[in-house]
């Protein structure tokens, strides 16, 4: 019988990504750019919330956003439609989530070179989109209401990857067996270092909040 080799593999089927990531940071910081990763599940409110927050923001900075999807660019002609901001789609051709190189393309296609904060809309999915690192500055994601509290014990990645969370859809939550305390408790479970802000897209309610947390955020990383 033919022996069998055993070959002991112990680097990650990321670390290419997870290099390229690193440098397209750098590449960042050289440029003073700041890139925001924006995760949900598919109708959490994440074009929505763009809308309305860079309606806000864009008084303070020169703003881009490009708009993650398998196909079509309803979302990217939405955003350029209502905030009047640079806005490029990007397909991922049946793709599930971006990753390093995705986001380069990406960032290559938007000319940053006049733009201080762009948003990465990145593909609506809980699973994919948190297992490959983007390059960006800061992730965030979106959780509404309507999803459920229980969001954080099933899709634990993304929780723990993100920096702020985004409770959206507040405006619903009587309509909704949502416990707010416990998803709370479950998400710092998670990421004891997560920020986390509850806001209704719709009305605008604590928006201004989700603004200067991002105001705070780009300035404290363009003085270091």
């Amino acid at each position: 019988m033919s022996e069998i080799k055993t070959i002991v593999v112990n680097r990650s089927a990321y670390a290419d990504n997870d290099l390229e990531a690193d440098y397209l940071r750098k590449y960042l910081k050289e440029k003073g750019t700041y890139v925001v990763n924006l995760m949900s599940s598919p109708g959490a409110g994440k074009t929505t919330t763009l809308t309305k927050l860079i309606n806000i923001l864009k008084s303070t900075f020169r703003i881009g956003v490009m708009e993650a999807d398998i196909d079509s660019d309803v979302d990217a002609i939405s955003i350029a439609k209502n905030t009047g901001v640079k806005s490029i789609q990007l397909h991922t051709s049946g793709m599930c989530h971006l990753d390093a190189g995705m986001t380069k393309s990406g960032l290559d296609g938007i000319n940053i070179e006049d733009l201080d904060l762009v948003f990465l809309e990145n593909v609506g999915n809980l699973v994919c989109p948190a297992e490959f690192d983007t390059g960006a500055c800061l992730d965030i994601m979106i959780l509404s209401i309507p999803e459920g509290d229980d969001k954080p014990l099933k899709y634990p990645l993304v929780f723990e990857k993100c920096d702020l969370v985004i409770i959206n859809k507040i405006d619903t939550i009587s309509y909704f067996n949502f416990d707010f305390k416990k998803c709370e408790e479950t998400i710092k479970m998670r990421n004891p270092n997560a920020t986390i802000i509850p806001i209704s897209a719709k009305t605008g309610e604590n928006v201004d909040k989700v603004a200067q947390y991002f105001i705070e955020k780009v300035n404290n990383w363009k003085e270091k």
